[in-house]
């Protein structure tokens, strides 16, 4: 995932699996369920089970594998109490029989009951050879499920299956199914907002070959994308070059170099800034671009080179500057070396100069490329030291600040 674990810290998910190849990865998806906090309540249906076994699920989640609706073992209705006791039921892998049956409101096994008698969000993971995917039976099931809006699907993404053919029908991959699960259980404070994330450096090109760049590795905006989807907002992310996975329902924009985000960037927010309600400039910008960029690589010659730059166009200023009112909220970040005082005051200085609603402050040799961060937050009514977090956390405190903001103005 993006920016480190997500916390799942309480919650109970009821995971289904159903009889498809890809029922391992069923397994992996369990253990990052409980390395996320949750208590997971493994369910397998008869042919899953053919799959992957009971003792597996169990021995991952700590807890007993339910099987059979007609276990004598279990007091009262076993479908009924599964549903009564999760907060989601997640159904992974999910079979083309299955999409079927809870199509049409089958309860004739364990995992149909479940789904059928749930009043939680119900996920389904759908895994299959391309050929069935594209069966017309299973696009009219698909399309009866999103019409009654009882389940929702994550994936079936384009890829390579057990057949080793290739097309629309593999799984998706557990830390998006993982994902998925926490959008659905996050709080949607976010909802209608429309959110714009930049994420990552910017290489600003010497020659085919040769490029200036930072160390930014971009898992912070992606985390603040991926929650910001996650709570409800409409995201664009403008990436530069990183070498993430797109956070779970969220549009992404790659570009590469400064003035190629500022295009991005005009897209996105439109020319009068009325097509989103707050910028998140977590990018790291390079500063300045080599004023001519070598068609052809440039070889080696005396022991010294020198390369010409330009000042590239300061984004987040610009936006600043052409606001009009009070949106969108503009978040900067501020990078640097310095120690505490110093860091905080060269953020007040950047909050006052690209006039923006708030500052995210970081020391570079506790951000850069790690899956956790610390940072203070520095806006008009003072500078407030966080303790260490992971950057998913970080990403829900600052969407917090930038909730407030919005409904402030």
């Amino acid at each position: 995932m993006a920016g480190g674990p997500v916390s799942l810290e309480g919650r109970t998910i009821a995971l289904c699996v159903t009889g498809s190849i890809a029922a391992y990865k069923a397994v992996e998806l369990a253990r990052l369920l409980v390395k996320a906090g949750a208590r997971v309540l493994p369910v397998l249906s008869a042919s899953g089970a053919r799959f992957v076994g009971a003792v597996t699920f169990s021995g991952v989640t700590g807890e007993a594998v339910s099987t059979d609706m007609w276990d004598p073992s279990f007091a009262g209705e076993m479908h009924v109490r599964l549903a009564e006791r999760a907060d989601l039921v997640a159904i992974v892998p999910a079979t083309a029989d299955l999409l079927a049956r809870m199509a049409h409101g089958r309860a004739d096994d364990l995992v149909t009951a479940l789904a059928l008698c749930a009043r939680t969000p119900v996920l389904a993971a759908p895994a299959m050879h391309p050929r069935m995917w594209e069966h017309p039976a299973v696009q009219r099931n698909v399309a009866e499920l999103a019409s009654q809006k009882r389940v929702a699907l994550v994936g079936p993404v384009s890829g390579e299956v057990a057949s080793g053919d290739v097309g629309m029908g593999r799984m998706a991959e557990p830390e998006t199914v993982l994902a998925a699960i926490a959008a659905a259980l996050s709080p949607k404070d976010l909802a209608g907002q429309r959110v714009v994330v930049t994420a990552g450096p910017t290489l600003e090109d010497i020659d085919p070959v040769r490029f200036l760049g930072n160390r930014s590795s971009g898992k912070m905006g992606f985390a603040i994308a991926e929650r910001a989807a996650a709570r409800g907002a409409d995201v664009t992310l403008v990436a530069g070059p990183v070498a993430l996975a797109s956070p779970h329902g969220v549009k992404r924009v790659d570009v590469r170099g400064a003035v190629a985000m500022q295009a991005a960037l005009q897209q996105a927010l439109g020319t009068d800034l009325s097509r989103a309600d707050a910028l998140v400039m977590a990018a790291a910008v390079a500063d300045h671009r080599p004023a001519e960029t070598s068609p052809s690589k440039i070889k080696k010659s005396d022991e010294r080179i020198a390369i010409e730059l330009v000042k590239n166009p300061d984004l987040l200023a610009e936006v600043g500057a052409a606001r009009g009112g009070r949106r969108p909220v503009l978040v900067g970040f501020a990078v640097e070396t310095a120690d505490r005082a110093g860091l905080v005051s060269y953020a007040k200085r950047k909050l006052s100069q690209k006039k923006v609603d708030l500052v995210v402050a970081n020391p570079a040799g506790e951000s850069f490329g790690r899956d956790d961060n610390q940072a203070t937050l520095v806006s008009a009514s003072g500078a407030e030291a966080l303790e260490p977090m992971s950057k998913l956390a970080l990403a829900d405190v600052v969407l917090d600040r930038v909730r407030d903001l919005l409904h402030a103005k």
